[in-house]
């Protein structure tokens, strides 16, 4: 564990070091500029580097990390990324992935008043709101917050098919896919929800948007 400030700098000179040995031309080909084909919008656990679980090297995912991976329609920050990863940076496969022992979902099942955060978390409990009946009858308070982790990543997949952004990339031809992930810290391994999502067709009425007459407009 890295337990000083300084201790960062040295991990980077070794690993600039261990990089160029393997590659001498990477950071060359890096700075020359990035198409990732995954967009990863995750929780900012420090237990859940997108990279690191996944094998890949800087330049192969772009990434959003926000408190329990949420998708929340007011949040410019996670829209911008969406917006410039999708129509700007061409990817392929947008992907909410939460993780079991989610902090933010724990705090989200409680009453406990915990800060700030406490209107972040309210997005969450609007998911278990709309699926009490299943989660209350689930009588372990562990096995209940893992099946909330998931319920979220299905609602967050489903809350990026309603920005105007997914849509109108669908409506323009663009081959787009929605996953949903959970992974597992205590294996480490990534669990795909078979939740993926290439067009609004199954979006309820009320969330699609008149494109074409946006578009021509």
């Amino acid at each position: 564990m890295i337990k000083t400030y300084q201790n960062l700098f040295q991990n980077n000179k070794r690993w600039v070091s261990n990089t160029l040995k393997e590659d001498p031309e990477f950071f060359n080909n890096l700075a020359q500029g990035q198409s990732p084909q995954f967009l990863w919008i995750g929780c900012s656990d420090s237990r859940v580097p997108a990279n690191e679980i996944t094998g890949t090297v800087p330049g192969d995912i772009f990434v959003h990390r926000n408190i329990a991976n949420m998708v929340v329609h007011t949040d410019m920050s996670m829209l911008s990324v969406l917006d410039y990863s999708i129509n700007v940076l061409g990817v392929k496969h947008v992907m909410v992935v939460g993780h079991y022992g989610c902090g933010g979902v724990k705090a989200a099942m409680g009453n406990k008043q915990v800060g700030l955060i406490d209107n972040w978390l309210r997005n969450i409990k609007d998911v278990y709101r709309l699926h009490a009946l299943e989660l209350n009858a689930i009588e372990d308070p562990h096995a209940r917050s893992n099946r909330l982790v998931e319920l979220n990543v299905q609602e967050q997949v489903f809350n990026l098919t309603k920005t105007s952004i997914v849509q109108n990339a669908w409506a323009n031809g663009k081959d787009l896919l929605v996953h949903g992930i959970v992974y597992d810290v205590n294996d480490g391994m990534l669990r795909d929800m078979d939740i993926t999502v290439g067009d609004g067709s199954k979006m309820d009425s009320v969330y699609k948007f008149e494109l074409e007459k946006i578009l021509h407009d």
